[in-house]
């Protein structure tokens, strides 16, 4: 199958961004343009000058100045693998004790990547420099300055070894993990989710045409500025027939697009297509039902036997209760208008009670003979009650209140009492 060049490159793009990898990489880059800088200032005129009238600034030994270079480079890659170890262990260990989803918010931490940034960046600072010593007579062709700022960063990645090593023991810790996946949800869904539900506009007497997947993944959504103008230009409506994160297989009509009569097919089909993004991944900013689902899966886990912790299946159904509360008042976006107000793509979203069915009766499966999750669940359900101020969801939720109700009268009586 061939991809669309546009499509590629804005797929690989977004995986670059996501990577563990890519503030590093940028980090030892401009540690690398400081390195060029910093030289062109030791052998400048006024950088001569300062070492000459600052004795304590000279380095004369080029023996000196490449030991103390190797040092701590040394130092500095020991310290550098030590780091990665930790964060691998912490990354299996979240992994096999809560859910492999949560990897992606943890890999994303853009303060471990930093840490991680300024000790690759100090590594290649200090080889770059290793490579302009040369044994001469005067010492003012030796980079003082350079190796000076050196032992500073030297220092600096030391005070962010000490934080970074009481950092990633909080960062395992069950509390924070659940903690951050329900920020990450709560943030994507203020930027995408309004006070108002969107009108499907009627389209009966329209002409349309339907679209199949050319593959078979998962869908994550479109890059809304490309398809609204795409749309605007032919006056099409297109209406997705598919929710992001579902699995869609090849040959499967995923879209329908509405026309007016005398528009060319082949002059828009493709380039729907190639705005229509298809790849593997929860990245929660894209689709904040993904935190949902990671919360319930942390709760699941914790209810296996192989763990038993309902202690924590409660701290996961505490996040997903208040995400719940927010997406009673709040609704998805159905409509994307164009910049003339035009309503111009449709797509299908998650009402509450889908996500109320797919994240809290599992849990409830899984732990309704434990009396912590009883307990909660009654509590959560008569606050989502509570919040449900037009009754939209009454059925819903009295129908789980039931069962909860029923599975606390089987208690024994002790037991209930206790």
């Amino acid at each position: 199958m061939v991809v669309s060049p546009v499509k590629w490159i804005r797929v690989h793009i977004n995986k670059i961004t996501q990577s563990i990898a890519f503030y590093p990489a940028l980090i030892a880059i401009s540690f690398l343009f400081l390195s060029w800088g910093m030289l062109e200032l030791d052998f400048s005129p006024w950088g001569k000058q300062l070492k000459q009238q600052l004795s304590w600034l000279s380095l004369k030994d080029a023996s000196t100045a490449r030991t103390i270079i190797s040092t701590v480079g040394g130092a500095i890659i020991s310290l550098t693998v030590f780091s990665f170890s930790m964060v691998m262990i912490v990354l299996n260990q979240a992994a096999s004790q809560m859910s492999n989803r949560v990897l992606s918010s943890m890999i994303e931490n853009r303060f471990q990547q930093i840490i991680l940034g300024c000790y690759i960046g100090t590594i290649v600072y200090a080889l770059f420099l290793l490579s302009t010593i040369r044994d001469i007579n005067s010492g003012v062709y030796v980079p003082a300055l350079s190796i000076y700022l050196l032992i500073l960063l030297t220092v600096v990645d030391i005070f962010l070894f000490i934080y970074f090593l009481d950092y990633v023991t909080q960062t395992l810790k069950y509390e924070n993990v659940i903690h951050r996946v329900q920020q990450q949800t709560r943030k994507s869904m203020e930027e995408k989710y309004s006070t108002m539900a969107d009108i499907i506009p009627g389209l009966e007497n329209m002409p349309f045409v339907e679209l199949a997947a050319k593959e078979s993944n998962y869908y994550q959504g479109f890059s809304t500025k490309k398809l609204l103008a795409l749309a605007e230009e032919y006056d099409l409506f297109i209406s997705f027939a598919c929710k992001p994160g579902d699995f869609i297989l090849k040959g499967t009509v995923y879209i329908k697009v509405y026309f007016v009569s005398g528009n060319t097919r082949s002059d828009w089909e493709p380039a729907i297509d190639a705005f229509v993004d298809f790849y593997r991944g929860q990245p929660i900013q894209r689709n904040p039902e993904y935190g949902f689902l990671q919360l319930a899966e942390i709760a699941l886990k914790s209810l296996s036997p192989g763990i038993n912790d309902p202690a924590t299946a409660v701290l996961s159904l505490h996040a997903l209760s208040d995400l719940l509360a927010y997406r009673l008042s709040y609704y998805p976006a159905k409509l994307s208008t164009d910049i003339n107000g035009v309503s111009r793509v449709c797509s299908m979203v998650s009402s509450f009670q889908d996500l109320f069915i797919k994240c809290i009766h599992p849990i409830w499966n899984y732990g309704k003979q434990d009396q912590y999750i009883q307990n909660e669940l009654l509590i959560m359900i008569n606050a989502l009650k509570e919040r449900d101020l037009e009754n939209c969801h009454t059925v819903l939720l009295n129908r789980l209140l039931t069962k909860v109700g029923e599975a606390k009268k089987q208690l024994p009586a002790n037991e209930e009492n206790f």
